[in-house]
């Protein structure tokens, strides 16, 4: 098993939003809101790190709302 973390550039005042939209996609372990450069951090699953990234970029960077994002596959 494969474990991420991406991190989320939300458009302006749509957090929450994003976020909550976020737990209902498939591989998303958590998702959560934070004060930083980004606005939101999500954990990731998958099989191997071509699943995590496809996850990113087929289920979460089309959603409403989701700007940049930054991805970060665990090596431990």
């Amino acid at each position: 098993m494969v474990y991420a973390y991406t991190t989320v550039d939300a458009a302006t005042g749509t957090s929450d939003e994003v976020c909550e939209a976020l737990t209902e996609v498939d591989g998303v372990v958590d998702a959560h809101v934070i004060a930083g450069d980004f606005d939101v951090m999500i954990e990731l699953e998958g099989e191997t790190p071509h699943d995590v990234l496809r996850t990113v970029t087929s289920s979460i960077r089309p959603l409403e709302g989701v700007g940049t994002t930054r991805t970060y596959i665990c090596i431990d």
